[in-house]
Parts: C-alpha cells; structure tokens; sequence
C-alpha cells in the first residue's frame, strides 16, 4: 500500500511539473528527463568535476587550486544513485531531479535548508582555509553576526527586530561551537538576508560559488558548482541546492534541455526552472 502511495505522489508530482512548464511539448520533456539519467553523466565517480562530463566543443574554465571555486568544483559526492535524504532520515518524496549527492551531513534537527546549507558550505571553506575571521552573515533583521565574536563569547538577545550583542558565554574556538554558531545563523538568517545583503552580480560576470536567489518566505537559492565555456565565449553551469524540508544537498538536472542537462544557460532576467523550483523576478549574488 505505501508503494502505491508514493508511486501516485510521484507521478502526482511529475503532472504539477508539466503543467508548471507549458506548452505540452515541453512537459513531455520534463517529464522524460526527470526519468532518465542525463547521457553526460558519469556514474563511475565520487567528485562534481568528475561527474558530469563537458559538453561538445566545451572546456573547463580553469581556476586557481585552493580557490573557493576549485573547492566546489572538487567537492566530493555519495556514490551515483543516492537518494535525497530529509532530517529526520525518510527520503525526500521526489527523487527525479537530482544527479549527484554533496558529501554534506544533514542535521537532525532540520534547521539546515536551502540557504542555509551554502551558508554551511562556504563557512567551512573559509574555516578549512584558515579565514576563519571571514565568517559572517546578516540576520533578517539586518544585524551582523560575526563567527569572530561569537567565538569570544557574545551572543544576540532578540526582541522582535531589535538585535544586541552580549557576552554571555565562555570563549570557544573549537568546531563543535563552529556548528553550534552556524545553527543560530540558520535560524535567523536565510534567503531573505542574502538577497538584502550580497552583491549583486550580472550573468555574463558568473563564476563558481556564485547563486541564484529569490528572496522571501519561501525564497529559494542555487550555487554554481562548475564553469565551462566555448570558442565564442558561451558558458555552461552546473547547479546545486539545499531544499525544504532540510536535507540532502544535491546537484540538480537540466530539465528542460536534455541535450546539455545538467548543464544550464543562465541568463538575467530569465526563467529558471531548477528542479522542483522555477525562479523568476530573481537575482545571481556572490559571497563576500
């Protein structure tokens, strides 16, 4: 009986898809794709880089090793087929439009979701890269919470949009509170905060480790993780997500362009349809 639920939702979930993305003919696409494994992908491997192989006439735009885009390019993944994992372990109803699992842990206590989870994952670049004083985000509120500060001790008391700083704990510098810091900033920052807060960057200036946000409540939010480019110039991008609830954070297909799935064009202005996500009146931002 539950094997038939879930084959209904998922069907059920496939239909709100296509009729999300008209004409018909771009439905049947859509529908197809969510189906089928992209013809780029390379099962037989454990990395972004390695997973997904260049389009014809593409190569990789080349960046410095060390580099936060070398570290997304080079990010590990669960063997080809992992299901996409929810925080309190069931799978994500709607396993169709992923192609590659991020070696990333998924909290138990479902704080970590879209925004948060590239909050996570550029914070622990700049903790493995010894920048660690770089760590920081804006609460909704439009208050900065510094990483720094928190480690000597000072937390936020809050009281409605009225944010103040105290010190009010022993200074800790070990990882343990890392996490424990970045959970508050999963709770009182999110896409809201970054679309307010980050640089605004034009498409044609993209690079690895930049998004693509629309802000709000829901908002949502999608990293670049690879880059490549042609003899006249055109770039390709892959994409990866966190999602609602909190959970695995994947790498998504192209739906509706099989040909270079899970490559995408990204324009501005455009309308992106990500996965389980179609982003309009949205923006590319970059971490500071």
């Amino acid at each position: 009986m539950k094997k038939v639920i879930l084959i209904l939702l998922v069907l059920a979930s496939l239909a709100v898809l296509a009729f999300q993305f008209q004409p018909v003919k771009k439905a049947v696409t859509i529908v197809t794709s969510s189906i089928e494994t992209p013809s780029l992908v390379n099962r037989d491997s454990l990395t972004i880089a390695s997973r997904v192989n260049l389009p014809e006439g593409y190569k990789r735009v080349a960046y410095k090793k060390g580099s936060f885009q070398d570290y997304l390019r080079n990010y590990k993944l669960k063997p080809f087929g992992s299901k996409i994992i929810n925080y309190d372990d069931t799978h994500y109803f709607w396993q169709g439009g992923h192609i590659g699992i991020l070696e990333i842990p998924v909290p138990k206590n479902g704080l970590q979701q879209c925004a948060d989870a590239l909050i996570r994952i550029r914070s622990e670049y700049l903790w493995d890269n010894n920048r660690k004083d770089e760590i920081g985000f804006n609460f909704t509120s439009g208050h900065y919470c510094s990483w720094k500060k928190y480690a000597e001790g000072y937390r936020p008391k809050i009281n409605g949009n009225k944010v103040s700083f105290h010190k009010t704990a022993r200074a800790n510098t070990s990882k343990d509170n890392f996490y424990k810091y970045l959970n508050l900033i999963y709770m009182y920052s999110g896409t809201l905060s970054l679309y307010n807060e980050l640089e605004a960057v034009a498409a044609k200036d993209l690079k690895i480790g930049d998004m693509l946000i629309k802000g709000g409540s829901p908002g949502h939010i999608v990293m670049i993780a690879d880059e490549v480019i042609n003899d006249k110039g055109e770039k390709l991008f892959l994409l990866f997500q966190g999602n609602t609830p909190a959970q695995s954070v994947h790498l998504v297909k192209n739906l509706v362009d099989s040909a270079i799935s899970p490559w995408y064009h990204l324009e501005d202005d455009a309308v992106i349809p990500v996965s389980n996500y179609t982003f309009g009146n949205s923006k590319f931002v970059r971490f500071k």
